[in-house]
């Protein structure tokens, strides 16, 4: 669907697929060829699911926390995850380049000399540029048992060539405050990926939109037991087959007034295209901009601390 008002028109993809399960490479070449795929179609942003490389670790919801097929999985998780500036962001970066697309993408990065995981939203460019990188701030229950916590630096909003784009993860959109630092912002593109496939998440897709008065592109995850590979640890023990769904999908992609552009895709692999114009976000807000005209900081006020957190910090001069 169009929104047009003379402006300059932005087509943004929400992208449903499965990883190559637990498969770096396998994985980062499938969503070069989506990419390409979707560029085909004429997307100028390539919006892909939570923790897409290597995959969302669904197996949280499935096991006790350290017992013997949690540690195994953890393994082949961290060994399989992604750090940023390895050859799998020259890929990623690589194929943003060269189609001269923006290109946000999930992964699980894993922190130079550290075991620290994080569920991290990467944004790309079209020149290549690592622009955004957006670290969950908090878990949602289980997925503690594998990912570390993300701070307010991760509160980022990026202006780019096709509008303010900005990225909350899964249920970090249950978080009014998380929102209210983006809506703070500016944005316009809101980017929600996620691994919820509930039948209640294109409503929350449609309530922050109306709230923020932003477009929202929603990528959700698809993924069923038949694509969990049978030489994976304990697979015949946590995992069915094809009617065994992990994830259901329910990508959508939502206007300002809350209005759906295009989706909900369900119970398949696709791609989710919508032809917006930022200006009209920016023209939703001259009714209702929660952080513009319509605040109340004398009586309701947000501290952001967007302070990067490290464990450790170390001071003085070594010796030579």
């Amino acid at each position: 669907m169009t929104v047009a008002t003379g402006s300059e028109l932005v087509r943004v993809a929400a992208v449903q697929a499965a990883p190559v399960f637990l498969d770096r490479r396998a994985t980062t070449d499938k969503a070069v060829t989506l990419i390409g795929e979707a560029a085909d179609q004429g997307a100028n942003l390539i919006v892909f699911p939570e923790a897409f490389v290597p995959a969302y670790p669904e197996w949280v919801w499935r096991v006790r926390p350290w017992d013997e097929r949690s540690t195994a999985l953890q393994a082949r998780l961290f060994d399989q995850s992604v750090i940023v500036g390895s050859r799998t962001t020259e890929v990623l970066a690589g194929a943003a380049r060269e189609r001269g697309v923006f290109v946000s993408i999930g992964v699980n990065e894993r922190a130079e000399r550290s075991t620290a995981l994080f569920s991290t939203q990467l944004l790309f460019g079209p020149d290549g540029s690592l622009l955004g990188r957006h670290r969950k701030l908090m878990p949602t229950g289980a997925e503690r048992l594998v990912w570390s916590m993300g701070d307010g630096s991760a509160l980022e909003v990026s202006s780019t060539s096709i509008g303010r784009v900005g990225t909350l993860t899964s249920w970090e959109n249950y978080m009014p405050l998380a929102r209210a630092a983006l809506f703070a912002q500016g944005v316009d593109l809101y980017l929600a990926p996620t691994w919820d496939s509930s039948d209640v998440w294109p409503a929350t897709l449609r309530h922050v939109a109306k709230e923020g008065r932003v477009f929202v592109i929603g990528a959700n995850s698809l993924l069923r037991g038949s694509d969990i590979p049978e030489h994976l640890p304990y697979r015949a023990e946590l995992y069915g087959g094809e009617e065994d769904w992990l994830a259901l999908g329910n990508s959508a992609i939502v206007g300002p007034e809350g209005d759906v552009l295009a989706g909900p895709l369900q119970r398949e692999e696709g791609v989710v295209y919508a032809d917006v114009d930022v200006q009209t976000a920016r023209t939703a807000r001259h009714q209702f901009d929660p952080f513009g005209h319509y605040a109340r900081p004398d009586v309701v006020r947000l501290l952001v601390d967007i302070e990067p957190r490290s464990p450790v910090s170390f001071a003085g001069t070594p010796d030579d």
